[in-house]
């Protein structure tokens, strides 16, 4: 019998190969063993039979020949590995897993990251972190400062051409020119030069679910090392692995072609990030009253229509979901390389009130009821940490700090299915955006008639006052300045 660590001695593979070979059922599952009280350092080794050395040997020749691995797994035949019998003497054997290996985000034993769509790390290993990020110990707080190419740039790693030139040209077939010039501002004026001409002379990568290709890479020597290279492409962002050309690419493929685990995994293990955002809050007026007046089946159908129709508005505007509480909708809006992720909130929410009136329409007309449906709309930005809350089957964005709370205060002050924005959000609106916004505050004149004044805003203790109405609730937002947003021209 032959330790793991003597098999890959012998034949000279990874463990990242070894655990492919069994995954792929070319050789069987090792025992795990406990070698006895007496012996020395793991309590708990993986055996194999003496055999599997010229199985291993076999599937190599193979491979120089040409053969993938899934030629050579018909070839040999996947499930007739060498079968593993116990050895003889003091060792007891430990229970063994019913399932197969597989690779996972935390197995990868190659450099691997991912970036959102602008381009800012979220997530990388620490054989990422060691080849490609030296000297830096850690990352920046804020999102902008964490741009794949400032980091690139400002690494004492030499010969990252390669990989840089490929990163360029996935941004290319999605960022104009203007947003990557965005994207690299900070730099200094060489590399700032630099990386201009590369994204010049870059032909982008189309829209796939994965893009491959090969690099050359500085290996511990120096010397340029062949890596093949994968991108996957997800909603939330752009997963990176480079393997060498030395090592299988068949486990790697494996796990991207499980999607839903490797995004869920990635997730789980997201960097929090200092970004700017702005914050949506939607809640359903007289909801309590509404569901009272309903059975709960009707009560249920509604909510969940509401859902389903608001979610792709949302999603055409690149807003992320985030947790609340109740019947309510919170979405989180994020820089976006080519648009002003303010003003997608805005038109977003225009858009949520439009579909609002409609589906508030039919449920009159389907229930013979008077009844209006109203989300009234808060609206908030500012700069915050995001990260990631999980469970066991879930995992949720959160942001914390004020930001969102005084969005949904917001909203609680909104009434009528309005939407409600602060000053700070709409003041950072560039001139030209802001001109495609109509807004204002109502004013009461002495005769007591109420007269929109365009273009500004009002605390809200003073609107209050105005209105006659006290809510409790809105008192930590009672000096914040907000607007009404009456209508956006997309």
């Amino acid at each position: 019998m032959l330790s793991s660590k003597e098999l890959i001695e012998l034949t000279d593979i990874s463990r990242a190969t070894l655990n492919n070979y069994i995954a792929l059922g070319l050789l069987s599952r090792p025992l795990v063993l406990n070698p006895g009280t007496g012996a020395a350092g793991p309590r708990q080794l993986g055996f194999f039979p003496d055999e599997t050395v010229e199985r291993v040997r076999q599937i190599q020749h193979l491979k120089q020949e040409g053969f993938s691995m899934k030629e050579i797994a018909a070839r040999i035949g996947a499930g007739s590995a060498v079968p593993t019998a116990a050895p003889t003497g003091g060792a007891t054997i430990a229970a063994l897993p019913s399932s197969s290996v597989r690779v996972t985000i935390e197995d990868i034993a190659y450099p691997a990251y991912m970036v959102n769509h602008n381009f800012e790390l979220v997530w990388l290993n620490q054989h990422a972190r060691t080849e490609f990020l030296a000297g830096a110990e850690e990352l920046p707080a804020a999102g902008e400062e964490r741009s794949i190419f400032r980091l690139f740039a400002a690494s004492s790693t030499t010969g990252l051409d390669g990989l840089l030139r490929f990163q360029v040209a996935l941004a290319k077939s999605r960022v104009s020119p203007a947003g990557f010039a965005a994207m690299c501002h900070g730099m200094n004026p060489e590399d700032f030069s630099r990386l201009q001409r590369v994204y010049a002379d870059a032909t982008g990568e189309p829209a796939r679910p994965v893009v491959d290709a090969w690099i050359d890479f500085p290996g511990a020597d120096g010397q340029p090392l062949r890596r093949h290279i994968y991108a996957s492409f997800f909603r939330e962002g752009i997963f990176v692995v480079l393997i060498p050309d030395s090592e299988d690419s068949d486990s790697i493929q494996g796990l991207l072609a499980r999607r839903d685990e490797v995004i869920r995994s990635l997730l789980r293990h997201r960097l929090p990030v200092l970004t700017h955002l702005a914050v949506l809050v939607a809640d359903l007026q007289s909801s309590v009253k509404i569901c009272s007046e309903l059975p709960p089946d009707e009560y249920f159908k509604l909510i969940n229509e509401i859902w389903a129709a608001m979610e792709p508005i949302f999603r055409k505007y690149h807003a992320t979901h985030g947790k609340h509480v109740g019947d309510g909708m919170v979405y989180y809006f994020f820089p976006q390389p080519d648009s002003d992720y303010l003003f997608n909130a805005l038109c977003c929410a225009q858009e949520v009130r439009r579909e609002m009136i409609r589906i508030s329409k039919a449920w009159q007309i389907a229930k013979n009821w008077h009844n209006e449906l109203y989300l009234n709309t808060g609206i908030h930005e500012g700069q915050e940490w995001l990260g990631t809350f999980q469970s066991s089957t879930s995992v949720e964005f959160v942001v914390l700090g004020d930001t969102i709370n005084q969005a949904a205060r917001v909203s609680d002050f909104a009434r009528y299915g309005s939407i409600w924005a602060t000053k700070s959000l709409v003041g950072k609106l560039s001139r030209e955006i802001r001109e495609k916004v109509q807004y204002g505050v109502s004013r009461r004149g002495a005769d007591g008639r109420d007269t929109f004044v365009t273009s500004s805003f009002a605390m809200v203790s003073s609107l209050q006052e105005q209105s006659g109405e006290h809510n409790e609730k809105l008192r930590d937002i009672a000096t914040l300045p907000i607007t009404q947003i009456v209508e956006v021209a997309v």
